[in-house]
Parts: structure tokens; sequence; C-alpha cells
């Protein structure tokens, strides 16, 4: 396991990480030291001065699925209504705090993401979403149609988040469209340009937030969960199995953090959580001849597509029921970014078209074509990439679980049992949630005023007949990329 730190030091965790206890109490217990866990010790250390809190994590810090992660954030999120636009609105608050105290020690960039078309019909579906969002609380929309004065458009800053646009750009001129992304498709018909979204590294964000942790108390242990003593219906101890053995801490607090194991340890309260798992795929490639530029932003391509194949090559997927399915058409929402500086040759390169429910396994296993599927997708936004067909190098695949509810929103709060939390089912948005979802569940932890939209990720949601109707209007891939 690599550590990529120059301003932390690694060995120190690690020696605290295997520290034994030095009592068997603890204020709070956090089951899971991923991205999740650690920004709830930080929160509840750091910014709520909760001194005892104990780390449960069986793996290396953010090693499950967080370092799985494409790292990006967006405030540029579907209704039915505003909550989620408030809730990233706030976390992304929250980060750019943290980079301006850090000197941005991890690295935060706005450059935006860029969801383009060559379908009509779908540029006028995009711009209606894109003016019910930007009504939301997503900031302004400005529409470039060569028709009415809006000010110019410009291309987002390569590192400097400060002082960039809020809201979006809708480009609805192709020509104006390709001069500024000239290695588009020259079908394209329309760009939306969403502005307060990015990426930054995770890790680093993670590891620093895990240290100040520990600098004000917390502790990290490499044990694991392995019951809890419930009396009056409260919560009453946690029990640790570690490599020494099981022994019981007492506690008023227990979180579950657990990535896609929060199902697995709510059942151990008697707590049925409506949470599945998908398992979702990465691929790292080096364009080493420089199709895409290093100053992209992270781009989507919003319509469906047909794969490209030969002749030949369609012929013989046609013979094989195994393959046949590489022709049907594919969804939309293939998508990729720059990963590194300058002297870098990656693209991240991901594309959700398969969502059913799986149970987590451990590693997990990745169908072997999956990126020759991503890399003819992106081809069809950006021609150039047909040059790496049938001749690529190896690229780097990898992959994790995204923990979703039905309507593809989080849980954060309390959970049924008196003392138990969870912060969970962050999906595909772990990283960008991760702040507000900690600073909730943090003010459900000691007791302060919740924010205004708590209610929208509160598991007591499902028992009101408000949005049980809700339900019925929405999706597990509701502002899903």
């Amino acid at each position: 396991l690599v550590w990529p730190m120059g301003w932390v030091s690694m060995r120190r965790i690690l020696l605290r990480s295997g520290e034994q206890m030095t009592g068997q109490t603890a204020d709070v217990v956090i089951c899971g030291a991923g991205i999740a866990g650690i920004s709830a010790a930080y929160h509840l250390s750091v910014k709520k001065g909760v001194k005892n809190i104990l780390i449960v994590d069986e793996r290396p810090p953010l090693t499950l699925t967080s370092d799985k992660s494409t790292e990006c954030y967006r405030n540029w999120w579907p209704g039915p209504g505003d909550a989620m636009v408030r809730f990233m609105n706030r976390s992304i608050d929250l980060l750019e705090t943290m980079a301006s105290e850090t000197g941005n020690l991890f690295n935060l960039n706005r450059r935006g993401y860029l969801f383009l078309t060559a379908d009509r019909e779908r540029a006028d579906t995009l711009s209606s979403h894109a003016r019910e969002i930007s009504h939301m609380g997503a900031g302004p929309l400005r529409v470039h149609d060569g028709r009415s004065y809006v000010p110019d458009y410009h291309l987002s800053s390569e590192h400097n988040w400060e002082a960039q646009p809020q809201g979006a750009d809708l480009l609805l001129d192709p020509t104006d469209i390709t001069s500024h992304y000239p290695f588009v498709t020259e079908d394209v018909v329309a760009a939306l340009h969403t502005r307060r979204c990015g990426w930054f590294s995770a890790h680093q964000l993670g590891m620093y937030m895990l240290e100040e942790a520990l600098n004000h108390g917390a502790r990290l242990i490499k044990a694991r969960v392995a019951g809890v003593t419930l009396r009056g219906g409260r919560l009453r101890a946690v029990r640790i199995r570690s490599s020494e053995g099981d022994y019981h801490v007492d506690t008023d607090a227990f979180v579950v953090a657990a990535g896609p194991y929060v199902r697995d340890i709510a059942s151990m309260l008697g707590v049925d959580l409506p949470v599945f798992n998908e398992l979702h795929v990465k691929v790292g490639f080096r364009d080493h001849l420089g199709v895409v530029p290093r100053t992209a932003p992270m781009m989507i391509w919003s319509d469906p597509v047909a794969l490209p194949w030969s002749k030949d090559e369609r012929m013989e997927l046609e013979s094989d029921s195994d393959t046949r399915w590489l022709l049907q058409d594919f969804p939309s929402g293939v998508h990729f970014r720059p990963e590194g500086g300058a002297d870098s040759s990656v693209l991240l390169m991901l594309w959700t078209y398969d969502v059913h429910p799986v149970e987590p396994v451990w590693p997990p296993q990745f169908d072997p074509i999956y990126a020759e599927v991503v890399l003819r997708g992106l081809s069809r936004m950006i021609p150039g990439l047909c040059a790496y067909l049938g001749r690529t190098s190896r690229p780097a695949v990898d992959g994790g679980y995204y923990c979703k509810t039905r309507e593809n929103r989080p849980l954060v709060g309390p959970l049924p049992v008196d003392g138990t939390f969870i912060i969970g089912a962050l999906s595909g948005f772990g990283q960008m949630a991760s702040q507000a979802a900690a600073e909730l569940l943090a003010t459900h932890v000691v007791g302060d005023e919740p924010p205004s939209y708590a209610s929208a990720f509160h598991l007591a949601r499902y028992d009101d007949p408000g949005y049980q109707a809700l339900l019925d209007n929405s999706d597990a891939t509701d502002g899903q990329l």
C-alpha cells in the first residue's frame, strides 16, 4: 500500500492503530475507517469536541471502497425537491473552507462537468433540467445561443477553485462548442458546463482528517465489530474482535459507517436497512497520443451509444450468444476526466451500464471486456480515441461497491435503537458528500440542532406517507453518472 503523503507521518498513524485499548469505554464507537467513518470522527472530535472516539476497522483506512473513487464533486443534482442541492452545496462549502485552511492540501479544483449531446430533443431536455436545477439553488444558468447577450463563456481554470463561476453555462451553438473543445465530435449540438464541480485528492483529504482526529483524542484500532449489547432498548456496549480475542467496549453512541456492509452491521441491532449494493468499475487509461488536453473538465456523453465495430467484428459478435449483448444500444452517461498533472497522460474512464444489485465480494471481479467497452463508448464523444481501438496497452481496471437506497439518497442520522446512528448509503457520491454527511451525523450524536435538510436523509423518512408517494417517481439511478 502506497501512502502518497509527505505532510503526515504514516508511521505515526500505524503506531497509533496498533495501540492496545487502555480502557474499555468510549464516548463514540465508529464502525468503519472509510471516508464516512473518518469524516464522522473528524467532525465529532475536531468540530464538536468529543474526545474519546474509537474507530474500528480490520483494514487499513480508506482501502475498502473509498480509494476506488473517481474523487469528483458537484452541486448539480436533480429533484424532487432541493434537498440534495442544499446538502451538496454545504458539503462543498466545507471542502472549500478546509482547502483554504490547509493551503489546498488535497488539490481541490473547479474545472466543472461538461455534459454533451448530439440529439436536438435531448438538448431541450438538458436545457429544461438545467433550469430546474438552477432554480433549486445550484447557481445561475447562462444560455449562450448567439441571440441574446450574456457574458462570454470562459473555460475553467486548470487548478484554481477560487473566483470561478457558479451555476452553469448552456452552449447551444455547435461551432462555439467545437471552438472551445476541438477534440469533441462535430455532431455535438449542445453542451452544459456545470461550474461548482471538479475533483480533488480524496486520499489526502481522508488522511488529513484522520490525523486531525487522532490529534484530538480519537483512536484507530485494527479489529472488527462482532456484536452489540442492548438493554432496555438502548445500546450499552460494542463487542470488538481483534487478533487477541474479543472484548466489550462500553459506549453510549455507536456509528455504523461500514460502506457496503452497513446492512450487515445494522442487522446486529435488529434494524433492516433499505439498501443494496452495485459494483462500479473505473479504468485508468494512458492517452499517450495526447488526444484529450490535460486541462479538460469532467466530460459526460448524454446520449445512448451503439458501440463502433467493424463489419467483421459485428459478424463475430453476432455469432456468439455470450457476446451478442455488445451489439445493443448502451445507456447514456459514459464519462472521463484527466488524472494527474501536466506530465501525466492518464484518463479515468467510467460507464455505469450494469446496475443490477449484487452482494459484495472481495476482491471484486471485473468483466475483462469492460475497458474496451468504455473506450469504444467514449470514442462517440471523442473521435480521436478511435486511434486506440485494438491497439491499447493494458489499462488499469479497479472498482468497488456503491451502497444505495432505492431513491439514491444517503442515510444519515439516528437508527431506531437509542444510541445508534448511521452514515451510509453514500452511493457514488461518498467523497463529495462526506463533509455535509459527517457534519449532519455529528449534530445528531451530540444533540445539536440539525440543518433544515436533515429529514430528507433520516431513516424515518420511509414512514412518511408523502415521502412514500415521492418514491413512486424516484429511481436508484437518480443523479448517478
